[in-house]
């Protein structure tokens, strides 16, 4: 009973995680034991000992409401009865099966791995990265669409697909970055510090296309143009991909822009 009362205290207290199932007591504070520790770090919201059957498959699918991601049974040193696995692809529940620990984690890091991959994808065009461009003396190569400068990456990381504006000029959009050229080869972004060209395509055919000397000029700087959306998916699929000083740009633009 003690055993028991161990392994009931490893379930997260959140209700959110993985169902873990195991051959024995024994294998299963073992396993949890090993999700447990920092470098892995995977929470469990549900245990199981023996073969995995449909009950279990219907208490990992909780999870499909809550964490689509964990919706999911790690099944160590167990077999899964072919009722178990018939539920769980109708339900969409995703069991990995090994009878090694590490092969188990292995298995499940790959899995988040690439759903992140694919939140990424799909995040991609809503992503507008954090960026301050100042226009260079004598760069101006096309003045209407496309838009053909050099500029210096004053702040940021400049890249293809972000929409830019002109804070002076009350924030009047230009248009979205198609291409950027560093040293004559066409490169998918730019960091702080970098003297690249870029080219600006109309974002709205309906609209006047903006022109530079009409619409802006030299002293003007160009901004990534943020909201409160994108943001929140740059938080969601990007956390790690920004530095700190990329960070402290957004809340910077987040003023600048009055986003709340």
């Amino acid at each position: 009973m003690d055993d028991m009362r161990n392994v009931m205290s490893r379930i997260d207290k959140s209700g959110e995680g993985v169902y873990v199932q195991a051959s024995t007591l024994g294998s299963l504070e073992a396993l949890l034991e090993f999700l447990k520790t920092p470098a892995v770090s995977i929470p469990v919201s549900g245990i199981g000992i023996g073969p995995v059957h449909k009950k279990d498959v219907m208490k990992a699918s909780v999870m499909l409401e809550r964490k689509k991601e964990y919706a999911t049974i790690l099944a160590f040193d167990v077999k899964v009865t072919p009722e178990a696995r018939e539920l769980a692809d109708d339900l969409g529940v995703t069991i990995f099966i090994a009878d090694i620990i590490y092969h188990l984690f292995d298995q499940f890091k790959a899995y988040i791995d690439n759903l992140k991959e694919e939140k990424k994808k799909e995040a991609a065009e809503d992503a507008v990265f954090p960026c301050v461009l100042q226009i260079m003396p004598n760069c101006v190569f096309n003045k209407k669409d496309p838009i053909i400068l050099g500029v210096d990456v004053i702040d940021g990381i400049l890249k293809i697909g972000t929409p830019i504006c002109i804070p002076q000029r009350e924030f009047i959009d230009i248009g979205r970055i198609s291409s950027i050229e560093n040293n004559h080869k066409p490169v998918d972004y730019a960091k702080k510090g970098q003297k690249v060209a870029i080219k600006i395509t109309g974002s709205n055919a309906e609209e006047q296309q903006k022109m530079f000397g009409r619409h802006f000029e030299m002293e003007d700087q160009l901004v990534s143009h943020i909201s409160r959306s994108s943001i929140d998916v740059l938080k969601a699929n990007y956390r790690d991909e920004l530095s700190n000083e990329e960070w402290k740009l957004v809340v910077k633009l987040k003023h600048l822009f009055k986003i709340q």
